[in-house]
């Protein structure tokens, strides 16, 4: 016959031990701890305590007009010039996965001069553009002119400092972006092209939303970067930007550390901000792929599927159903 299953051994049989596990200790996490939070007291310590840091002139410039007119300029500069390095750097990155020769090789030339020459010199090109070519104008080659205009009114110092730093950030968004588009497997392609879609809405419906993921993060660097490429305008010269404002504010009062500290703050406020919009915009393209949440479960509801599935007794010890 068989026995009713019991919460007791069989008689006879000891009770299992349970081991006491003893967790590993980790005795240099807390000294380095220590030491990190020593080191971070003593430079807080001196920073409230060191008289030539000048923190009441800090909190007078902080919100000077011509500070944060320097931090709308320096985010003007870094949207537009991003807008125009994302549009560049699509065309580019599907011109060098392009079966015609012609475009890829046109695409690998223009990432190879932007990328191989300095964004100062760069910028200072643009500012000197007007020189080398006093006036824009089209006709007939060898032929009678049918309108001209003066390069300085089309290209001006702001529109000069965009496109300086808009044309060399898109050779280094076109390799992120190529990068993206490799990563997609090409049964994708295959399988889109099987049901007839056209190449175009192959790239905008299957490829680049899967690719979007791989490209974000490091296209959120590159923002962040711009943002403090736009120091390097002077070269245009384009003299609104922040760096600037602060440095002509400085050169004024004869004090540059608070003006430098002023510019610092801001700078790291707007890149917190920026990293904040990269944070959602990664959660949104890796949904299904990098949330590692499990999925929910109910127990009342998936217990009794089990014990339905199995059936009664299936789930009792082997000692008990004989």
């Amino acid at each position: 016959m068989s026995q009713p299953a019991t919460g007791t051994p069989p008689a006879g049989n000891p009770a299992p031990e349970l081991n006491n596990a003893v967790p590993v200790r980790h005795p240099g996490r807390w000294i380095s701890a220590v030491v990190i939070i020593g080191v971070l007291f003593l430079l807080i310590q001196s920073m409230f305590t060191n008289p030539n840091f000048r923190w009441d002139v800090v909190g007078t410039y902080i919100l000077d007009v011509k500070v944060v007119q320097g931090v709308g300029w320096t985010l003007i500069l870094t949207v537009a010039s991003m807008l125009i390095a994302i549009v560049l750097a699509i065309v580019l990155a599907v011109m060098r996965q392009s079966g015609n020769p012609v475009l890829r090789y046109t695409a690998w030339l223009w990432v190879w001069f932007f990328r191989g020459t300095p964004v100062y010199t760069q910028l200072a090109f643009w500012g000197l553009i007007s020189v080398l070519y006093p006036k824009i104008s089209a006709g007939v080659p060898f032929g009678p002119e049918l309108f001209s205009i003066d390069t300085s009114t089309v290209v001006t110092v702001l529109v000069a400092a965009i496109l300086g730093l808009g044309l060399n950030e898109s050779a280094y968004l076109a390799e992120i972006f190529r990068a993206g588009l490799k990563s997609v497997d090409k049964g994708q392609t295959e399988a889109a092209q099987a049901l007839g879609m056209s190449d175009t809405k192959i790239m905008w419906r299957i490829i680049l939303p899967q690719a979007m993921r791989i490209i974000v993060p490091p296209t959120g660097n590159e923002t962040i970067g711009m943002l403090k490429t736009t120091s390097l305008v002077l070269a245009v010269p384009f003299t609104l930007d922040l760096t600037f404002a602060t440095n002509a504010l400085a050169n004024r009062i004869y004090l540059p550390v608070p003006l430098l500290i002023v510019a610092a703050i801001w700078y790291l406020v707007i890149t917190s901000l920026l990293m904040v919009g990269q944070h959602y915009i990664e959660a949104y393209y890796g949904r299904g792929v990098d949330n590692l949440a499990p999925a929910a479960i109910k127990p009342d509801k998936t217990k009794a599927g089990h014990r339905a599935a199995v059936g009664p007794g299936d789930d009792l010890p082997k000692e008990a159903t004989k």
